[in-house]
C-alpha cells in the first residue's frame, strides 16, 4: 500500500527528443548566414587582386579613402562627446520627457537615410541655417559629410553608451558621493573610468555606421568627385559610368573594414550591446 500512495514519476524524457528542433532552427538561421557568406563569396570571385590594385591606384578612390577616414573618425569623436553625457543621464537620471527624449534619440536609427539627408538640407535652408552656412559653408562641402554621418552615427553611440552604463553598478558613485565627492567628480573619477571600454565600443559602432552612410551623404553633400567623395558614394560613382570592376574592389575594401570593426567589437565583449538592439 505504500507504494500506491507514492506520486507516479513522471516517464523520463527521450534522449535527443530536442534534435529535430534545434536542427530546424539551424537550418532557418543557416540560410541567412548563407546568403552573407555567399554575397561576399561572390564579392570576392567577381574581382582579381590586380583590379583591386588598379583601383587602389585611382586618385579619386585614393581621396574617397582618405576623406572617409577622416570623416569617420571625427564623426566617432563627436559622437562620443554627445554619446558619454546623454547615455549616462538617461540611464542614471529619471526626468519629465524622459520617454520622449528617448524616442528621439532613435529616430535616426529607424528613419530613412534618404530622409535624413532631405531633412538637413531644408534645415540649412531656412534663414539661421544660410546665416550658419556664411561663417562655415556645410552643403555640398566636407563639413556636410561630417555632420550627414554625425546625425546618423552619433544615436547608435548613445544607445551603447547607455547600455554600458546600465551595465555599471552605481554602487561605486554612491560612495564617492559619500565620502565628499560632488556628482560631476563621482562622474569623472569613478563612473567615466568604468565606462572606458563601452566609450571605446560606442567610438567604433559610430565609425562603422559612418563609413557605410551613403543616403544622407547624396542628397545633403552630392558625390562630388575630389571633393565630397567617400567610398560608399565611389560604389555610386563607379556603377553609374559602368565601371563595375572598380565599384566590387571598392566594396571588398568596406567590407574588410566592417570585419575589422566587427571583430574589434567583439573583442571589446559587447555582444550585449548588440543583444540589445544595437546594430553598426
Amino acid at each position: 500500500m505504500g507504494d500506491a500512495l507514492q506520486p507516479r514519476q513522471k516517464p523520463a524524457r527521450q534522449a535527443g527528443s530536442d534534435q529535430p528542433f534545434l536542427l530546424g532552427l539551424a537550418v532557418l538561421g543557416l540560410c541567412y548566414v548563407g546568403l552573407i557568406v555567399a554575397m561576399v563569396v561572390a564579392d570576392t570571385a567577381f574581382t582579381t587582386p590586380r583590379n583591386l590594385w588598379r583601383a587602389l591606384a585611382s586618385p579619386e578612390i585614393r581621396y574617397a579613402i582618405k576623406l572617409s577616414l577622416i570623416s569617420c573618425t571625427i564623426t566617432g569623436i563627436l559622437s562620443l562627446w554627445v554619446a558619454v553625457p546623454a547615455g549616462y543621464l538617461m540611464s542614471r537620471h529619471r526626468f519629465p520627457g524622459r520617454n520622449l527624449v528617448d524616442a528621439i534619440l532613435d529616430i535616426p536609427i529607424v528613419l530613412p537615410p534618404l530622409i535624413v539627408g532631405l531633412s538637413l538640407l531644408i534645415l540649412f535652408q531656412t534663414a539661421p541655417g544660410r546665416a550658419f552656412q556664411k561663417v562655415l559653408p556645410v552643403t555640398y562641402a566636407i563639413p556636410g559629410v561630417i555632420l550627414a554621418q554625425f546625425a546618423v552615427a552619433a544615436a547608435f553611440a548613445v544607445r551603447a553608451m547607455r547600455i554600458t552604463f546600465d551595465q555599471i553598478s552605481p554602487r561605486s558613485e554612491h560612495v564617492a558621493l559619500t565620502l565628499g565627492c560632488t556628482r560631476g567628480q563621482a562622474f569623472w573619477r569613478v563612473a567615466l573610468p568604468e565606462a572606458r571600454r563601452g566609450m571605446l565600443t560606442a567610438f567604433t559602432l559610430a565609425w562603422a555606421r559612418a563609413l557605410g552612410e551613403f543616403g544622407p551623404i547624396l542628397v545633403f553633400c552630392g558625390a562630388t568627385r575630389m571633393r565630397t567623395e567617400v567610398l560608399s558614394t565611389s560604389v555610386f560613382l563607379e556603377l553609374s559610368i559602368g565601371n563595375l570592376e572598380a565599384a566590387v574592389a571598392v566594396s571588398l575594401l568596406m567590407i574588410l573594414a566592417a570585419v575589422a570593426v566587427l571583430l574589434l567589437v567583439r573583442l571589446l565583449g559587447s555582444e550585449s550591446i548588440f543583444g540589445k538592439g544595437v546594430e553598426p
